[in-house]
């Protein structure tokens, strides 16, 4: 986090460097960040990591293996705090207390909103344990594409989608919009459940309740909004004069120094509107340069952004270039050769744009549904598709819009898969992961 009188706050790996970098701004923010960060490693190594790689528990049956152990107990108590009352709790410094609080809510918690504290620990850990994926994250995918066709799999992209075929209560297949049918054992979908029950399977292969839960679930409440850049030269933080790790970064958090700008910030949101501070940048050539040609260099600029720009998501098409504009000229402050000569061409891409792109994520919602007290564990998306079987046999939800959540984790899938595998009756050839069964043993799942 570079600020504009040249100093810095760098989060590292390594806790200690951590606190000497805080120890400019408060030396009880320092202790207090080292001691912070070894109690949120263990609340993720020994359970909320382990978590979402284990099918969501009732809520009531979660809570009494929670409140069985120590840690559980200790975890427990942040639920019913806000991210806001977590941070501010642990930290003094103003500057501090704005990174810590964003690397918390930078994936889409609520800095108010109780309910989601346990969150809290899990994404701070996150935020000093980012992986860039060598070439793109396109690579990710095209691996795993990769062991679909090497077992006997097929994958057709760009498919119009006009039904999943049910038969006396059961998912049999898929019909195509050009009438294709493809006939099947079972069905198997990571799109959200709007399109997934409302639209593919249909209200009247659903119960009343059922549909009535489905039209419940929310989108989120912010989008991004990312500028694409092709940079002449890499970034040149003004900051990095006093620690030249600053250029070294992975991500650069700029523009909201104290806390009370960013609260700012994440208000206009709530009212539809957004301002020119306060997103995090990236540049993956820096640390991976075959993402751009022989000395040239990548960026992305992320912020959060609401969809309905000004109450209508139709004003993004005319505004888009000018909020580009203002966040490329913020990042200019921090890091003076982001101009129009270093600048070679930029791409803009508005929460409307990803709605555009992905049909699963309505109103830009990146993880396929907002994180809500009433749409988390064993509510994600609703109580009856949370373990990942729906009302329709043969029909299991497998994506972000189920447990364990968005960003790529692979949680959903991997449970899903297990899921799959106990219900039609397969042999896993996979192993559970060692960290999950060490959760079970200390009875925190």
């Amino acid at each position: 986090m570079p600020l504009k009188d040249g100093r810095s706050i760098c989060l590292y790996q390594d806790p200690e460097s951590t606190a000497k970098s805080i120890a400019q701004f408060s030396q009880h923010d320092a202790k207090a960040y080292v001691e912070m960060y070894h109690t949120f490693k263990q609340y993720t190594d020994l359970f909320l990591g382990p978590a979402t790689y284990e099918r969501a528990h009732p809520t009531f049956e979660g809570l009494v293996k929670m409140q069985s152990s120590e840690l559980g107990r200790q975890i427990t108590a942040y639920s019913e705090k806000t991210p806001k009352t977590i941070v501010n709790d642990i930290f003094e410094n103003e500057h501090v207390r704005s990174l810590i609080l964003y690397a918390a809510c930078m994936w889409g918690l609520d800095y108010d909103l109780e309910g989601l504290g346990y969150l809290v620990p899990l994404m701070i850990n996150r935020a000093t344990n980012y992986r860039l994926s060598v070439g793109g994250s396109h690579r990710l995918s095209h691996v795993l594409s990769k062991v679909v066709y090497d077992n006997g799999g097929m994958i057709l992209g760009s498919q119009l989608i006009k039904r999943i075929i049910v038969e006396n209560g059961a998912a049999c297949g898929v019909e195509l919009e050009d009438g294709t049918v493809y006939e099947a054992d079972f069905v198997a979908s990571t799109i959200d459940p709007y399109q997934t029950f409302l639209n593919y399977v249909g209200e009247s292969n659903l119960s009343n309740d059922f549909v009535r839960r489905t039209k419940q679930y929310k989108w989120e409440a912010s989008s991004l909004l990312g500028v694409h850049m092709a940079l002449e030269q890499a970034p040149n933080f003004a900051a990095a004069e006093k620690n030249p790790d600053v250029n070294k970064a992975f991500i650069h958090f700029v523009g909201c120094e104290t806390q009370d700008e960013l609260i700012k910030h994440w208000d206009l949101l709530k009212r539809g509107e957004v301002g020119d501070v306060g997103f995090n940048c990236t540049f993956p050539s820096v640390h991976d340069p075959s993402q751009a040609p022989p000395g040239r260099h990548t960026g992305l600029i992320s912020q959060h952004a609401p969809y309905r720009l000004h109450g209508n998501p139709e004003n993004w098409y005319r505004e888009r270039q000018e909020w580009a504009e203002r966040l490329i000229n913020t990042l200019g402050q921090y890091a003076p050769n982001i101009n129009e000569h270093n600048l070679l061409w930029r791409y803009v891409s508005t929460p409307v744009d990803i709605e555009n792109k992905f049909l699963d994520m309505k109103e830009g919602s990146y993880k396929q549904g907002g994180y809500y007290p009433l749409q988390m564990g064993f509510f994600r998306p609703n109580e009856e598709c949370s373990r990942h079987l729906t009302p329709v046999k043969n029909l299991y939800l497998c994506g972000a819009s189920s447990f364990s959540g968005g960003l790529v984790l692979f949680g959903p899938a991997y449970n899903g898969a297990n899921a799959i595998a106990e219900d039609q009756g397969f042999e896993k050839w996979w192993r559970e992961p060692e960290s999950v069964a060490r959760a079970k043993s200390l009875g925190l799942l």
